[in-house]
């Protein structure tokens, strides 16, 4: 009997390129779920040859990856590798296992595709192996509700996918220990602009219930004809974040909807910690309130959800920020 696929065995793994679109052997697992889409264009010319349902010729126009991780626990370990195909890479500080990523500000600081950290990602399971470079973050969203864990997915794409050449993963890896980020141990700081964002006077307490960042990086292929089926360079365009946030109905929910109908500007940390603060991530952001929704109720307790649209700050010189310690030297 052939040996067939199974669920069980599938393998999700990555490695930081040296130079982008240059594979390399991956070096950690993808503590999550997803599936490689071999992502080809292909065409069926039409053609009058007196051929009643036509015949066979066609050929691929385009060929590349698309790989959805299914949202899945965000750990203090493992979403660097989001941000640094998503936003810019970064070297992790040696004595404190600090990383830091942000979108530029200006006009004058746009980002180059050299300051994007690509990944050669593997996929399959025990009967087949495919392979994709280039890798990159299109978009990616972080959510979470108070009892339960912060939740990651991201659309990954990259160049044209092909059977690993020996139809088998990269041997020696380690599967990497790591630890959830938790949505209840965390706290939203909202300051005006001009203050001193994640100050201690700006912490809303007993309000935060829920919250949705949706990032769409701004990165995206560009198509040119250089001997390729797949995309040739990267570039980015303008990236859009908004944040969703549901909260407790109560007199600091009345202050945002107050600030909402005067059109404030605001600046908004969310920050999350684990047991004994040795792991951080902090998210800062600027803009201003989008909308109010009306009340609403969840168990029977009344709630009200804002959508925040981040902004680019000139008063405050921020737009959108990520910081994470999680101990590590440098991402495995």
């Amino acid at each position: 009997m052939a040996i067939t696929g199974i669920k069980a065995l599938r393998r999700l793994m990555l490695g930081k390129e040296t130079t982008p679109g240059t594979a390399v052997d991956t070096t950690t697992y993808w503590r999550g779920i997803g599936t490689i889409q071999e992502n080809r264009v292909v065409v069926f010319p039409e053609e009058d040859i007196g051929i009643f349902p036509g015949t066979f010729r066609n050929y691929a126009a385009r060929a590349d990856a698309i790989l959805e991780l299914e949202s899945t626990e965000a750990t203090y370990e493992q979403l660097p590798y989001i941000f640094e195909m998503g936003i810019a890479h970064d070297t992790a500080a040696t004595t404190d296992g600090k990383f830091s990523y942000k979108f530029p500000i200006q006009s004058t600081d746009i980002y180059q595709s050299t300051d994007l950290g690509t990944y050669t990602w593997e996929g399959g399971d025990n009967v087949g192996v495919v392979a994709f470079d280039h890798g990159f973050v299109r978009s990616f969203n972080l959510s979470g509700d108070a009892g339960g864990a912060l939740m990651v997915n991201a659309e990954v794409m990259g160049g044209e996918v092909a059977p690993t050449s020996d139809n088998a993963f990269t041997a020696g890896v380690s599967i990497p220990t790591v630890e959830e980020v938790l949505f209840s141990m965390g706290r939203i700081y909202i300051s005006n602009s001009g203050g001193t964002i994640g100050s201690t006077d700006d912490v809303v307490s007993d309000t935060l219930i829920s919250a949705n960042l949706a990032v769409n990086t701004g990165w995206t292929p560009v198509y040119t004809a250089s001997g390729s089926l797949d995309w040739s360079f990267l570039k980015q365009v303008s990236p859009e974040v908004t944040l969703s946030v549901t909260f407790e109905h109560n007199t600091s929910a009345l202050a945002e909807l107050a600030a909402w109908r005067l059109n404030s500007a605001r600046l908004i940390r969310l920050y999350f910690t684990n047991a004994d603060a040795s792991k951080t991530l902090t998210i800062d952001m600027a803009g201003s309130w989008d909308n109010f929704e009306k009340i609403g109720e969840r168990d029977g307790n009344d709630i009200v959800t804002g959508n925040f649209r981040v902004r680019y700050s000139s008063a405050d010189a921020l737009f959108f920020e990520i910081e994470l310690v999680n101990g590590l030297a440098a991402l495995p």
